[in-house]
């Protein structure tokens, strides 16, 4: 826990500056990517919902929205930007059963540890109904440990398939390798993938 220690103290001092750099950064592709799978007002959780920007895109769009962060204060200012009350939670307290029709898990469990990931990816598959889809991604690459005062676990193709091999209740269903949306940021990669619940 102490990696989750510092990577949230790391949002919390600079939770002001990071919504200004992420809250307006255009992502519609790949939300719509998601939510194609997806029925009207389904039920969607937004799993580490940083600035709020993607929480409020579906909201506007007629889903039924939960959204969790466990940063306190990026919590505060994604419930002022969306209009909605966000939960202050850590991932590893993810109890809901058959409750969701999508998570969305947007740059976001990529801070945990190799280890804190299967246990949360197991979570995540019991929180979706039947055929439930994730979406979630990860900075493209094998490294694990700290960077820029956070800790991240990266993953490719192959590491990632390693990964959920034992998790056989998911399937992927899409992958891609995506430049980094904000401005200045275009030379780093992020592996995409939309999985889904068997």
């Amino acid at each position: 826990m102490l990696e989750m220690a510092q990577t949230l103290n790391y949002y919390n001092q600079n939770a002001v500056q990071f919504c200004k750099n992420t809250v307006s950064v255009e992502f519609t592709a790949t939300q719509n990517r998601f939510l194609s799978r997806l029925y009207a007002a389904a039920r969607i959780l937004d799993f580490g919902c940083g600035s709020g920007r993607d929480t409020k895109a579906f909201l506007e769009q007629g889903y039924q929205v939960d959204a969790i962060d466990g940063s306190e204060e990026l919590c505060k200012l994604a419930s002022e930007y969306t209009g909605i009350q966000i939960r202050h939670m850590f991932f590893q307290e993810l109890s809901e059963i058959s409750e969701y029709d999508g998570i969305w898990a947007c740059s976001s469990i990529l801070h945990l540890t190799r280890e804190e990931l299967v246990e949360v990816m197991r979570k995540m598959i019991v929180a979706l109904k039947a055929n439930g889809i994730i979406y979630t991604s990860f900075k493209y690459g094998t490294f694990e440990g700290e960077r820029d005062g956070r800790y991240f676990t990266d993953m490719t193709e192959e590491t990632f398939a390693d990964f959920i091999r034992d998790m056989k209740e998911l399937q992927v269903e899409e992958e891609w390798v995506s430049a980094d949306a904000r401005p200045g940021r275009s030379e780093e990669k992020w592996l995409n993938l939309i999985l889904r619940k068997n």
